[in-house]
């Protein structure tokens, strides 16, 4: 059995992920220092240690180790505008150090979490991977990583890919941020009878893909080989507004009547995304669930979490 580390692993798209290899065989090895992930989503056949990726005294949980997914992140948009020097402190040197662990341990694989942010200047739509112009702090912050992957890889020898997730949502997603997500946030007022809010008028425009199709991905990264040494999208390859999003959700919560709220722009933030997913596809990998599908996945799980009185 091939033994994956995943940094991150109390995260929305960590834990979702380490209940899937759990279900494929693997053995796996968790770390988070759970400043925003949830120990309670870790599954318990997890190997779970509590650290910050910027210390090395998680190094000897590397040896051994087949490959590496850093998912682990400072990621919310708007509190790293806030916090640039806490943002390229975690995400571009916490980078370098599990890097610097897999050189020394020889790890086979190493798997990087980018992030679609690195488009967010593009007018391009469909936006492809050779794209690049990243503009907000997070979206410099997961560039300079991939800078470092790419070095690591020309001077070490390490096999890397790098994953540009776009929007992704489903279960387990990252509901306690200052600013949650949007499917999050609509879904959680929606079932409280609040009055759900729009920052700015409800035009942007966004690809989102659920998490599940994402793991299929993630076990491609994992076990074929036409992943190495590559960078790819993953989406959907379509978008919705805003306001799209939250009629779809509201039909199928039976709260069609409620208004939402208008706010000002959040700053950092582009106006629309839209993955082009040719070189995933190329490798066999396409999205499976559909839109409507995915969000009566997560409103379920976060009705059930609001039952259970834990939001």
């Amino acid at each position: 059995m091939k033994t994956i580390l995943i940094t991150g692993v109390a995260g929305f798209i960590g834990s979702n992920l380490a209940k899937r290899l759990i279900e494929e065989g693997y053995n796996v090895i968790g770390i988070d220092n759970l400043s925003s992930g949830v120990r309670e989503q870790v599954p318990k056949e997890v190997l779970f240690f509590e650290g910050d990726i910027r210390e090395t005294y998680f190094f000897p949980l590397v040896r051994g180790v087949d490959c590496i997914f850093h998912l682990a992140a400072k990621n919310c948009i708007n509190d790293c505008q806030l916090n640039p020097k806490d943002t390229f402190d975690i995400n571009i040197m916490g980078t370098q150090n599990v890097l610097q662990a897999a050189k020394i341990h020889k790890v086979r694989k190493f798997i990087y979490a980018e992030s679609s942010a690195v488009y967010e200047g593009s007018e391009i739509y469909p936006t492809p991977e050779w794209e690049f112009k990243p503009q907000s702090f997070y979206a410099l912050s997961k560039a300079s990583g991939k800078m470092l992957i790419d070095g690591y890889a020309r001077y070490y020898n390490i096999n890397t890919t790098s994953l540009r997730y776009f929007c992704v949502y489903g279960p387990y997603q990252d509901y306690r941020r200052s600013i949650p997500p949007l499917f999050s946030s609509f879904i959680i007022k929606l079932l409280k009878g609040q009055t759900p809010i729009i920052y700015g008028d409800g035009s942007k425009r966004r690809d989102f893909i659920y998490v599940d199709d994402i793991n299929d991905f993630h076990i491609q990264c994992i076990e074929n080989s036409q992943t190495d040494g590559k960078t790819f999208n993953l989406g959907s390859g379509r978008n919705y507004s805003v306001t799209e999003i939250l009629n779809i959700i509201s039909k199928q919560m039976g709260k069609e009547d409620i208004i939402p709220y208008y706010k000002d722009d959040l700053p950092g933030e582009t106006f629309q995304n839209l993955a082009d997913i040719t070189e995933a596809m190329q490798i066999g990998w396409y999205p499976k669930t559909s839109l409507e599908d995915g969000l009566q996945q997560s409103i379920q799980y976060i009705s059930k979490q609001i039952q259970e009185q834990e939001i």
